[in-house]
């Protein structure tokens, strides 16, 4: 199973492809960062982070789509961009027919770390960890798509067993 995460954001949109085998090897597949220019015009911005993940979508043909849920700004001057980005990633992939699933930052920060108010150096160290890289994945952005993505293979992989569980009762 191919997973996609990917971290909204306008100007940094991270994304993270992880490969999640049936016994629960992980492994990284693809990451980076789509970046936009701050002095574009926002409809600009918006189309080529379109035209960014679409063609993401489209190489990497992954089984589900993982998006950061934007659950919390401080600053609404940054949450519309996120909320934003977020937006056009969801509908792509639920154009595309794919699975989406929403984690918020603390969920996906709990399930990778074991601590929901972890840093962002915390999130970095385990996910090298978990998906055996030699480095820490940065930016911060990269990280927390590779974190989503482990998430949601954690995640499967346990409803998976409860399911099966649950049949043999």
């Amino acid at each position: 199973m191919f997973v996609l995460g990917i971290d909204p954001g306008l100007t940094r949109c991270g994304y993270g492809v992880v490969s999640s085998g049936p016994r629960g090897a992980m492994r990284a597949v693809r990451a980076g960062v789509i970046e936009t220019s701050v002095s574009a015009p926002v409809e600009e911005r918006l189309g080529a982070l379109h035209r960014e993940l679409r063609a993401l979508l489209d190489e990497e043909q992954p089984s589900v789509v993982v998006v950061e849920k934007v659950f919390y700004q401080r600053n609404a001057r940054t949450a519309i961009p996120v909320a934003q980005a977020s937006g056009i990633a969801v509908g792509l992939a639920s154009a595309a027919g794919l699975e989406v699933r929403q984690f918020t930052a603390q969920q996906v920060k709990l399930a990778v770390t074991g601590y929901g108010a972890a840093s962002k150096e915390q999130v970095q160290e385990m996910v090298a960890r978990l998906l055996r890289l030699a480095t820490a994945p940065d930016p911060p952005d990269v990280a927390d798509a590779l974190a989503l993505a482990v998430t949601y293979a954690t995640v499967a992989r346990r409803d998976g067993r409860l399911a099966a569980a649950e049949s043999r009762a």
